[in-house]
């Protein structure tokens, strides 16, 4: 099989030719939505470890293949200035010995470089429908031999765009080995039946899920690119629980085992106490309805979001004077329902639920109307304030000169 090789880019075509269906590059596409300089700050903003001893659970670092387990001065540094730097930096710290930096949750440190990229995927959308589960995107960098992970297959059809340096692709349209290993490091063997793509800076490559592949250093210089992963296969009830419940932990008073067996075989009749609690908080959500409101604000943060999630955290808010007027800076989405409620913007949902007052002027920002918190009634100033001041903490709507 070879690469088909396209110069010009427009959804229409790739829907109709490539979307789950075949590998394809695009040479130089000018609607890219990552940039070196904005690439190289959120790399920054994704690599700083927890306390000095840790790497971040979103980061993996490798010096050839070897996993590194602590930070030590391995990861970019603001005073690095650019990639430019961190590479001299680099070089001369481990002595020219091939490397690899990857960030996970990539577009959730930067909100200009979420907001390009949601901007750019909504035509893929409207042609395909957003995914109801949440679109992945993982930062590379680095001169290492090949992928960490070696030759793989992922549940996400991949859009690579390359940022900076030449980088190499390989590709099977099947499993190339018959042995019962999901990934392979060693694939030499295997190189005959595979095709490549060079990739090169400003050049977006797409496969489907289905393809085998390793990344491979097209030279000893160091490269960059951001992978953006949709869902396609294997979606499992789990991906999206571990979602529902991300950031709960139920109270456990003991480790979590399973009992010896009795005599005849047959496990104790009480649960594990850690297993125990966890159903009870489990049954707590669902008899105070927590469970559907968990449900329908991560299908509101997954919809405003573009289909990405998380995104950036939201900024501090800022006090709100009367006279200053508001703006709407992104899409408003209020939960379904009648009475107060939710609302939700840019990948987050308001703390407290809207009344009717400040329904009415979610819908006047929406419909694309200025507004100001004194022009309004008094019994609903407060609570609007606070409203307007949280959807300012998520860039979703911005202050206009009052004059």
């Amino acid at each position: 099989m070879t690469l088909t090789v396209q110069k010009t880019f427009d959804w229409d075509t790739f829907t109709e030719r490539f979307w789950d269906r075949r590998p394809v590059l695009y040479k130089g596409v000018d609607t890219v939505p990552f940039a070196e300089p904005e690439v190289f700050r959120a790399a920054v903003l994704g690599s700083r470890p927890p306390h000095p001893l840790a790497v971040p659970g979103n980061l993996q670092f490798l010096v050839r293949r070897r996993q590194q387990t602590r930070p030590h001065d391995y990861l970019p540094e603001p005073s690095d200035g650019s990639f430019d730097g961190y590479e001299r930096r680099m070089a001369d710290r481990l002595d020219g010995q091939r490397y690899a930096l990857v960030v996970h949750r990539f577009h959730s440190f930067s909100h200009p470089l979420w907001d390009r990229a949601r901007r750019f995927y909504a035509g893929l959308w409207e042609r395909v429908g957003q995914p109801t589960h949440s679109v992945g995107s993982t930062m590379f960098h680095g001169s290492y031999e090949h992928s960490p992970v070696g030759v793989h297959q992922d549940r996400f059809a991949t859009f690579m765009f390359c940022v900076r340096g030449a980088k190499r692709m390989r590709f099977w349209a099947q499993r190339p080995w018959s042995d019962p290993v999901h990934t392979v490091l060693d694939y030499q063997p295997y190189l005959a039946s595979s095709f490549v793509a060079e990739v090169e800076p400003g050049d977006l490559l797409y496969w489907p899920s289905r393809y085998y592949h390793v990344g491979e250093s097209a030279g000893d210089t160091p490269a960059t690119s951001v992978n953006v992963g949709v869902p396609r296969r294997e979606h499992r009830p789990y991906y999206e629980i571990k979602d529902l419940f991300r950031g709960t932990r139920p109270a456990s008073s003991a480790p979590l085992f399973t009992p010896d067996a009795d005599a005849d075989g047959r496990l104790a009749a009480e649960l594990p106490t850690a297993l125990a609690d966890a159903v009870d908080a489990f049954a707590a959500e669902l008899a105070q309805d927590r469970f559907d409101d968990r449900a329908t604000g991560l299908a509101l943060r997954v919809r405003t979001a573009g289909g990405f999630w998380p995104t950036e955290p939201p900024a501090a808010p800022r006090a709100l004077d009367d006279d200053t007027p508001v703006r709407r800076s992104a899409p408003l989405l209020p939960a379904p329902g009648d009475g107060p409620r939710a609302w939700a913007a840019g990948g987050h949902t308001t703390s407290g639920r809207a009344g009717a007052e400040a329904h009415a002027v979610l819908r006047r920002l929406a419909a694309g109307e200025p507004v100001r918190v004194g022009e309004l009634p008094e019994s609903g100033r407060a609570e609007v304030r606070r409203l307007l001041e949280e959807l300012e903490s998520f860039r979703a709507v911005t202050r206009a000169d009052p004059h």
